[in-house]
């Protein structure tokens, strides 16, 4: 008898190893937290001293970026106009917008979890700095992360989109790059600036940032939900095909 005879079928599923991930670099805005209501209205309070009247829902696009960007960029603001515009949005921010802000469903229990298991946890956002920490003390999530990476408020850190941010991070933690570290994010900053310092990057989307806006950047992967972006950090296996035989 042949010795293949004795097996009588195969089982096939699909697996696949996902690169495992020792620091995982988070954004703020549109991947912890969900910011739209305080973002926003800081947005337009700020345009409207320039007598600019915008619906809310018009401006989330401006979650995300640098905060000089959208003045400068789409309302075609001065150096010196756009500084007079920061001002009048951090009016508004720093005293009632940075509050107006939730934690998306399921954040908490999942970085506790990769915390538990050993993952290096820090924060890298387009915020200031010091808005950033006031945000995670105020929803308690402070203590899971290791170091917060954030702009200046003269925007010196952001001049490079998030390259230089995730740079910072990068040298505090790992500075001889031993370690595979990920940058995971809703908006094209997030991806581009990983691909600027040669790390990976998870697009979520549940933020901000479209399927096709993170594909177009580059993102490594792309997931829909927490339950996804847990299961490629801690490199579980889905995907390719593996047959199991059993014997006749």
């Amino acid at each position: 008898m042949p010795a293949d005879a004795r097996y009588k079928s195969d089982k096939c599923f699909k697996t696949q190893k996902i690169k495992l991930y020792d620091i995982c670099l988070f954004d703020l805005d549109g991947t912890l937290t969900d910011p739209k209501l305080g973002i926003t209205k800081s947005f337009q309070y700020a345009l409207s001293a320039f007598g600019i009247y915008e619906e809310l829902d018009s401006l989330t696009k401006f979650i995300g970026p640098p905060l000089r960007e959208p003045f400068k960029n789409f309302y075609g603001f001065s150096d010196f106009d756009t500084e007079k515009a920061v001002a009048k949005f951090r009016e508004y921010f720093a005293v009632t917008g940075l509050y107006e802000n939730e934690v998306y469903p399921a954040i908490p229990e999942t970085i506790q979890t990769l915390r538990d298991n050993g993952k290096v946890l820090a924060v890298v956002t387009s915020k200031v700095k010091d808005y950033a920490n006031k945000i995670l003390i105020h929803f308690n999530l402070d203590g899971y992360f290791v170091l917060v990476s954030g702009d200046e408020m003269d925007g010196s850190l952001t001049k490079n989109g998030k390259r230089d941010l995730i740079s910072i991070a990068l040298n505090a933690l790992d500075p001889e790059r031993k370690m595979t570290a990920v940058m995971i994010g809703d908006r094209k900053h997030d991806i581009i600036g990983a691909n600027d310092t040669g790390i990976d990057s998870i697009g979520v989307t549940w933020g901000y940032g479209s399927d096709d806006e993170l594909k177009t950047a580059g993102a490594t992967r792309i997931v829909n939900d927490v339950d996804g972006l847990y299961s490629l950090i801690m490199g579980e296996r889905i995907g390719a095909v593996t047959c199991e035989s059993t014997l006749s």
